[in-house]
């Protein structure tokens, strides 16, 4: 019996976001679960007067990070993506709950707890508001190990 169906996973195009997804797939393939990848662009920016120009659109970047990663996806597992705009932790928490997903996977990137206190972190966020499960993965760690006789 499987005890995930739908897994979102969060990607930004980060080391950390890649060894996520990677996590995810071989989670997929053991539960027979379908995978929807994520990437939240962020919100248009608004000229506030004439001489205030807005920063480029990152959609097509986030376009080419969302096909690059479906396309690095092996043919039996399941996905759909989604392109957002918004913040993204609160988009993260919206798609995970809306989409009827039973796990998150992101990647964590592990910032010092300075740069947390100053800036905050958006699988921090996630993992502390989430109603759903939350994975945190980063690049580098070494891969979960089940005690004898325990499934992870």
């Amino acid at each position: 019996m499987s005890c995930y169906h739908r897994i979102l996973v969060a990607i930004d195009g980060s080391a950390d976001a890649e060894a996520a997804l990677q996590h995810a797939v071989e989670l997929a393939r053991d539960q027979h679960a379908l995978i929807t990848l994520l990437t939240v662009a962020p919100p248009l920016a608004t000229p506030v007067g004439a001489a205030t120009s807005a920063p480029p659109d990152m959609l097509d970047v986030h376009t080419k990070l969302l096909r690059e990663a479906t396309d690095s996806l092996p043919a039996d597992v399941g996905v759909r993506t989604r392109l957002e705009r918004g913040n993204p932790a609160e988009t993260i928490l919206e798609v995970a709950v809306e989409g009827g997903h039973d796990l998150v996977v992101m990647g964590s990137h592990g910032h010092s707890r300075v740069h947390r206190a100053l800036l905050g972190s958006v699988s921090e966020r996630v993992l502390q508001t989430s109603t759903v499960p939350v994975l945190l993965m980063r690049h580098g760690a070494p891969a979960p190990v089940a005690a004898p006789g325990k499934a992870i």
